[in-house]
C-alpha cells in the first residue's frame, strides 16, 4: 500500500507563512527571478528565521509521536524548486520534520490542496487565499508584521476563531449590514434553535476537536476560543449551532463589538482567524492573525 494522509489533519503552508522571507519578497516582488533564485541559493547554509506561523505549526506536529503520526505539514509555494531546498533545510535546522512539498516556480499552487485534502492554508498571498476558499478549503493570509506567539502554553496549541463567515456562514453579518444591529438580534433570537450554516473554517474546528481526542502519548492539548462580536441574545444561536455539530470550544467570548485585540492578549493563542481586516488588524497587534477573505464583508 502506497503512503497516504488520510486520517491525519493535513496543514499545507507557504514558505512566508512558516519562515521570515521578508527580505527575499522583496526582490521576489521586484520581479528579478534569477536574482531571487541566487539570494537563496547563496543562503542554503543560512537558516531562515521563523515566521509568524512558525510556532503554531510547530506546536501542531508535537503531536506526533514515534509510534503515531497524526499531523502532516505539506509546504505549498511559489518558490522555484532550487529555491525550496533552503526552505527545507531551514525546517531541518528548526526540528521540523516536513517531508512533503510542492513547489511551483509562482504559479497559483492553491490547486494542490484537492489532492492533499488540507484542513487549513496558510499563506501570504491574498490571491492565494481567496481561491482556496473558493473551491472549499480553510485558508487565511497571514499577516506577517503581527505579533509573534507567546511561549507561556508549550504543550498547548492554541487557536482561536471569530464566528460569522469564519466558523458559520455569513447569513446572520448580512442582516446586520443590511438591516442594522437590532434586526440581527432580532433575526438570530427568533431562529435560535436553527442552526447556522457552516462557514469555511468549520472543518478546522472538527479536525481540531478530533485530534484532541487522540492526543495521547504525545502530551499535547488543544484549546479552541470562539471570539465574536455577538452579545446576548444572538449568543445563543452561536453555542446551539456548536452543540449540533458535535464539536466544542474552550473559551467563548461574546464582546458585543468591543475591540477583540485586547481579549486575544489574555487568551494568547497561536493563531487568530477573522474575517474583518478591522478586527484582523486589531488583533495582530497583540498576537499572531490571519484574514480569512470570505463572507459578504470580503467581496469579490
Amino acid at each position: 500500500m502506497g503512503a497516504s494522509l488520510e486520517g491525519k489533519l493535513v496543514v499545507a503552508i507557504s514558505s512566508r507563512a512558516l519562515f521570515d522571507f521578508e527580505e527575499e519578497n522583496r526582490i521576489w516582488e521586484a520581479g528579478d527571478e534569477a536574482a531571487y533564485m541566487r539570494h537563496q541559493l547563496d543562503r542554503l547554509t543560512q537558516p531562515a528565521r521563523p515566521g509568524i506561523a512558525f510556532p503554531l505549526v510547530k506546536k501542531l506536529m508535537a503531536f506526533n509521536t514515534a509510534d503515531t503520526q497524526r499531523v502532516e505539514v505539506v509546504m505549498l509555494s511559489r518558490n522555484d524548486p532550487a529555491s525550496g531546498m533552503r526552505v527545507f533545510a531551514s525546517a531541518r535546522t528548526a526540528g521540523l520534520h516536513i517531508e512533503r512539498g510542492v513547489f511551483t516556480r509562482g504559479r497559483d499552487p492553491f490547486g494542490y490542496l484537492r489532492p492533499l485534502g488540507a484542513h487549513l492554508f496558510l499563506s501570504a498571498n491574498e490571491a492565494d487565499v481567496r481561491q482556496a476558499l473558493s473551491i472549499g478549503f480553510p485558508a487565511a493570509r497571514v499577516m506577517t508584521d503581527a505579533t509573534p506567539a507567546g511561549d507561556t502554553y508549550p504543550r498547548e496549541v492554541r487557536i482561536a476563531f471569530d464566528g460569522d463567515a469564519v466558523l458559520f456562514s455569513d447569513e446572520a453579518e448580512r442582516v446586520y449590514q443590511a438591516q442594522g444591529l437590532a434586526a440581527f438580534q432580532e433575526h438570530e433570537s427568533s431562529k435560535a434553535a436553527q442552526p447556522l450554516a457552516e462557514g469555511p473554517f468549520k472543518p478546522l474546528l472538527a479536525a481540531l476537536h478530533k485530534l484532541q481526542q487522540q492526543a495521547d502519548a504525545s502530551g499535547m492539548r488543544i484549546r479552541t476560543a470562539l471570539v465574536t462580536a455577538r452579545s446576548s441574545p444572538a449568543h445563543e444561536r452561536a453555542i446551539r449551532t456548536l452543540l449540533d455539530w458535535g464539536v466544542t470550544v474552550d473559551e467563548a467570548m461574546f464582546l458585543g463589538g468591543l475591540d477583540k485585540g485586547f481579549f486575544l492578549r489574555e487568551f494568547e493563542p497561536d493563531f487568530f482567524f477573522d474575517d474583518q481586516t478591522g478586527h484582523v488588524a486589531s488583533a495582530a497587534r497583540h498576537v499572531p492573525a490571519g484574514h480569512v477573505s470570505s463572507g459578504i464583508s470580503n467581496p469579490a
